[in-house]
């Protein structure tokens, strides 16, 4: 735990000013998860002898969040001669002897677009008009409810949720996260739309935060066992090592991804 709690806190010391100030310092942090999920994402598939393309993949989730952060209009271009690429490379692959280059071809496109361009609304959520405000709404719904989850279902779960994805969650530990994810989303519209200087004021209340915190919460922990079915299709308990106590890059940002988009589609849709 005290491992746990000081990595926290560094990351913590890093990624808060970078989410308060945006810009490139925000893209250069979440351009390291994403970047480096990616490169975790080659590894749990190569695990079991799968052969998706490195520098494809990796590269391809670099070039789509710097093309959504700095070059919005050249997304659809480059996406498209991504998956060319891809293509190109695994039939190579396949004349060259690698018969599974078809599944593997299909492994490296999925990377690019689940990482690349899900991952980049992580991006989009910031960039929005007051974003940074956003942000502190949607995320925290989503880190309440893995703690939350985590908290209850450990004391209490007894039915389990996906025994083959994640033998220790519960549906004790879903519907607590879901709860505290409401508690979470309405406590932060209201202060942010209703105290101190009202950054969202006008645009968001404590209902709709709640809404917030219901529907993200229900389908963010999706991300987390999605990230799952890479690790126990690769037989690993953590995607990597790179944050002591933590696991990997995958391992921080699997619910973020969910969480993002559809926070961005709510606000896009329901509030702007």
């Amino acid at each position: 735990m005290p491992r746990r709690t000081l990595t926290a806190l560094a990351m913590a010391a890093v990624g808060l000013p970078a989410i308060i100030y945006g810009g490139v310092f925000y893209f250069l942090m979440m351009g390291t998860f994403l970047v480096g999920g990616a490169w975790e994402y080659v590894r749990l598939y190569r695990a079991v002898q799968r052969e998706p393309n490195e520098l494809v993949t990796v590269g391809g989730v670099l070039v789509m969040v710097t093309a959504r952060f700095f070059f919005a209009d050249a997304v659809i271009p480059l996406f498209v001669l991504l998956i060319l690429l891809a293509m190109t490379v695994h039939l190579y692959a396949f004349e060259r002897g690698r018969d599974q280059a078809g599944l593997d071809f299909g492994i490296t496109v999925t990377g690019i677009v689940y990482l690349g361009w899900l991952g980049s609304y992580l991006l989009d959520l910031r960039n929005l008009p007051q974003g940074g405000w956003w942000f502190m709404i949607v995320l925290p719904i989503v880190w309440a409810g893995d703690t939350g989850a985590y908290s209850i279902g450990a004391v209490y779960g007894r039915h389990k949720m996906a025994p083959r994805l994640s033998p220790k969650k519960s549906w004790e530990g879903y519907f607590a996260g879901v709860f505290t994810s409401i508690l979470i989303g309405a406590f932060f519209a209201h202060a942010f739309s209703s105290l101190g200087p009202q950054p969202l004021g006008g645009l968001i209340g404590p209902v709709q935060g709640a809404l917030f915190g219901l529907v993200i919460g229900a389908l963010a922990p999706l991300g987390d066992l999605g990230e799952s079915m890479f690790k126990r299709q690769g037989g690993l308990k953590d995607s990597s090592n790179i944050f002591p106590g933590h696991g990997g890059f995958l391992d921080r940002i699997d619910s973020w991804i969910w969480g993002a988009a559809i926070g961005y589609f709510l606000i896009q849709y329901f509030i702007l």
